[in-house]
């Protein structure tokens, strides 16, 4: 086949430095447009041979300086001096991509090189396989540049998304490695071009840093450049078209907890809240490690199963059933366990094999928790939770848990994936495939200190949750300082900008010298990859995310101000009808106890009726002759595995 590009360069192998299957040597003109990262093509008889250059290096015919100070009598500013202008060897290594034909597997030859064409890229990263495939599963990440030369860059879905290998990790300085806008730009990449043989996908963010992920519905300004690597990549430069985002309340229990709160981004705003049913489960996280132990368990487990959302009857206690619903329920049971091994005296150290001991220490803790992470767990109440069951088609879900403490985080990690878990193993959840996006993962799976409950779950999630369509999109500053497994099982890794620190940490033993130098000084928008498909790293540039960007978002949409209990009602009251005026929202919880327009609130919003007035009105009550009248109207019971909105 004819050359398509020009040739640079031959291949050169000496006894010192030989040419191997897998690495060799070439040298080129002064001139040549190559550089570290580029991928070259070697032809020779019937072998061609692409690869991607590791390092460089230049030399003249001296075997020591002083013969260069010595030629110019010692003041490098007499060029005139030197005889003869010194013959200058550039010289460059590079690691072997793939052979054609691949057996049998030779020694590069001392063939001629050139610059891959696009043609080239897509061979020598083996895309043909998935690209032109009956079925393709590609899914564009970026652009390779080289020489005045670009080609897009594909990944296969099948080892992205899985089942072949699955899950991303992204590392990177913070601020200079655009971490979270290549995450971005990739779930779009992937939304738009998930082959629809794969079936349905849906994303799971969690924001844990300010705004970073709280715009992802918004579009932004790009420029010519960014447009034209879109249009050379054959992506639309949209926002997401399907957003929502939930967030836990402040400790009020009225104005969200998150940095959305503008007028105008309210509407697919929702409260995320949690009561006794959706937090037993997972005792595990908000516990001290010394706590769980065999009996604390076993009682946690009995809870579970005998007594809450059940009617648990014990005469010891009282005559009549508990009904342990909420946690106010939950203390009334324990206050009853309490009143009768009072009354038994030194006799009442044990009720039901459970020592009283171990009662006191799970009741204390349990007890706590809606004090701990107030805001997103109500003693009381009707809780509001993920659409489960429902998930649509290449759709967001934010959940914005950086307003609160890192105990309601942990506790919000480790439901929502398990959630996601259970419902993908019951193939209920509406889509096929769900991408779990964590930043800061170095904070949530530490490779050092105590193995909590939510390393645990990334663990596990990493190592098995691409058989089910559960796939891990994870982020950090330092990969060195997560954990292995977790970071090891990620089948796509990609490096931005890095910290030399961490380059120097065993890690990266296998990069060379000068991709290590390469990646402490790459530019904004330009990552290194490393793929199943691809033998070596590359390097590729992405466009901007066609959203905002946190910072501008705040800008744009500032903040509203944190709003009196009532006012703040009438906000969400407004939220879902329109047609409200705020006189009319502030007149219905005039005199109200606020416990009650909160139930009354989240039921609503449950409910989500055609009349919200007259539901929210009907749910609170109406005082007749001093006192509140309940309506008939039952409100539906929590169910955890079932949809908020059904």
């Amino acid at each position: 086949m004819p050359p398509t590009t020009p040739l640079i360069g031959r291949v050169v192998a000496t006894e010192l430095k030989p040419s191997t299957p897998h690495q060799f040597y070439f040298w080129t003109r002064e001139d040549a447009a190559v550089g570290i990262g580029a991928i070259v093509r070697v032809e020779h008889g019937e072998r061609t041979v692409y690869a991607v250059v590791t390092d460089g290096f230049a030399y003249a015919d001296l075997s020591s300086p002083l013969y260069a100070v010595i030629g110019a009598d010692g003041d490098p500013t007499h060029e005139a001096l030197e005889p003869t202008l010194r013959t200058e060897v550039r010289l460059y290594s590079a690691a072997v991509l793939r052979q054609s034909p691949e057996e049998p597997l030779q020694p590069v030859p001392l063939g001629a090189v050139h610059l891959a064409s696009d043609g080239d890229v897509e061979l020598a990263l083996r895309m043909d396989t998935y690209r032109n495939a009956a079925r393709p599963t590609a899914i564009p990440v970026g652009v390779y540049a080289a020489g005045g030369h670009d080609a897009p860059v594909y990944l296969d879905c099948d080892f992205l998304l899985g089942p072949e290998a699955a899950h991303l990790n992204i590392t990177g300085v913070s601020g200079l490695a655009t971490k979270t806008s290549a995450v971005e730009f990739l779930l779009s990449s992937i939304f738009q071009t998930f082959p629809a043989h794969r079936g349905s996908v849906a994303a799971v963010c969690f924001n844990v840093k300010g705004p970073d992920l709280c715009f992802l519905d918004q579009p932004c300004g790009l420029t010519d450049a960014d447009h034209a690597l879109y249009a050379r990549l054959g992506l639309a430069a949209e926002p997401f078209a399907n957003v929502r985002y939930f967030a836990p309340h402040k400790a009020d229990g009225v104005n969200l907890n998150t940095l959305r709160t503008h007028e105008a981004l309210q509407a697919n705003t929702e409260p995320l809240v949690w009561g006794l049913r959706e937090v037993l489960d997972y005792a595990e996280v908000v516990m001290n490690r010394d706590d769980i132990d065999a009996k604390a368990d076993a009682f946690i487990d009995f809870l579970g199963d005998r007594v809450v959302g059940k009617d648990f009857k014990d005469e010891s206690l009282r005559g009549k059933p508990f009904r342990v619903e909420t946690f106010a329920d939950l203390e009334e049971f324990f206050r009853g366990i309490f009143d009768f091994m009072e009354a038994m005296g030194r006799g009442g150290e044990v009720w039901r094999t459970h020592h009283i001991a171990t009662i006191r220490k799970v009741r204390n803790r349990l007890s706590n928790i809606s004090t701990r992470a107030k805001g997103l767990v109500v003693d009381d109440g009707v809780a509001n939770d993920l659409p489960w069951t429902k998930f649509a088609d290449r759709a967001v879900y934010v959940v914005d848990v950086a307003g609160i403490d890192p105990l309601a985080q942990d506790l919000v990690f480790a439901r929502v994936v398990s959630k996601l878990r259970e419902h993908l193993e019951r193939r209920d959840l509406g889509v096929d495939h769900v991408v779990v996006f964590v930043d800061e993962l170095n904070k949530y799976a530490p490779a050092d200190g105590p193995d909590t409950y939510v390393r645990k779950m990334l663990l596990d999630l990493a190592e098995r949750g691409r058989y089910l369509g559960l796939v891990l999109f994870s982020a950090q500053q330092f990969r060195s300082q997560v954990q292995r497994r977790v970071v090891g099982n990620a089948g796509t890794g990609i490096y931005g900008r890095m910290d030399m620190d961490e380059l120097a940490t065993p890690g990266y033993a296998t990069i060379s010298p000068s991709t290590k130098i390469k990646l402490a000084t790459l530019p904004k928008g330009e990552l290194m990859i490393r793929h199943p498909h691809f033998t070596q790293p590359i390097f590729v540039r992405f466009p901007r995310p066609a959203v905002l960007s946190g910072r501008e978002g705040v800008e744009k949409y500032p903040p509203a101000a944190e709003l009196p209990f009532a006012n703040a009602v009438a906000r969400q009251l407004r939220q879902m009808d329109r047609a409200l005026s705020t006189d009319e929202c502030l007149d219905l919880v005039a005199g109200r106890a606020e416990r009650d327009v909160r139930r009354a609130l989240a039921a609503t919003r449950r409910e989500r009726p055609a009349d919200v007035k007259a539901y929210f009105k009907a749910i609170l009550g109406r005082r007749v002759d001093g006192e509140v009248a309940r309506p008939r109207i039952t409100i539906p019971p929590i169910v955890s595995s079932g949809d908020p909105y059904a």
